[in-house]
């Protein structure tokens, strides 16, 4: 029965009620203006992680346009048949099954960690960018490279699998663009979303410290 009760739970949170994508996915500051929370998942994982806010947005703006059920589409059997997708990525990051239990095993995760939250999602990002700084040495301020990574795979990024897919290129190009333009918007709003203290209130709000 506390089966049922969790699974009908977890359908009714992260489905239902599941939040649109921002009206305005190309500028930061809109995006937090609608969906506050968001900022405050993406700063814990930059806190706990190392990856910058602007580059975890961006990656999601490209894995999943900001839709909380994101999926691949699927293959057509004789060509119209609906068969199996062509990957099990799935979510605000694209996370693909395997990936996602590593980070369920390294981080303690439980049944109400999924990849359709957005805080389980940028906590994803971060920490998988968190293991290619350390097992490859790519810097967090280059997110051109950690997207090649994190398209790849490490050990497709190790044996340099994109200089074939001109295609993957071009897309980590992109989210290297977006991260720094994310990056010059959130600079004029940040301060908005900093207000951690019941007592402060924008714009006299303050860094946590």
């Amino acid at each position: 029965m506390a089966g049922v009760l969790i699974g009908i739970w977890a359908t009714i949170r992260f489905s239902l009620f599941a939040p649109a994508p921002p009206a305005n996915a190309e500028h930061l500051c809109e995006i937090f203006r609608e969906h506050p929370a968001w900022y405050d998942y993406a700063r814990s994982s930059q806190d706990r992680w190392g990856t910058p806010i602007a580059t975890q947005m961006a990656f999601v703006y490209y894995e999943s346009s900001f839709r909380s059920h994101a999926q691949p589409p699927r293959k057509r059997l004789w060509g119209w048949l609906p068969w199996f997708r062509i990957s099990s990525a799935y979510g605000y990051a694209q996370a693909l099954d395997p990936a996602w239990q590593d980070y369920l095993r390294a981080n303690d995760g439980s049944w109400y960690a999924v990849r359709t939250d957005m805080e389980y999602a940028l906590d994803f990002i971060g920490w998988y960018n968190h293991l290619t700084n350390r097992h490859l040495d790519v810097a967090y301020s280059d997110p051109y490279q950690l997207y090649l990574a994190y398209h790849e795979g490490r050990g497709g990024f190790s044996r340099r699998t994109f200089d074939e897919k001109p295609a993957i290129v071009g897309l980590a190009k992109r989210v290297r663009n977006r991260a720094f333009r994310y990056d010059n918007q959130l600079s004029t709003c940040e301060q908005e979303f900093q207000c951690w203290r019941w007592y402060q209130f924008w714009p006299f709000c303050s860094v946590p410290g």
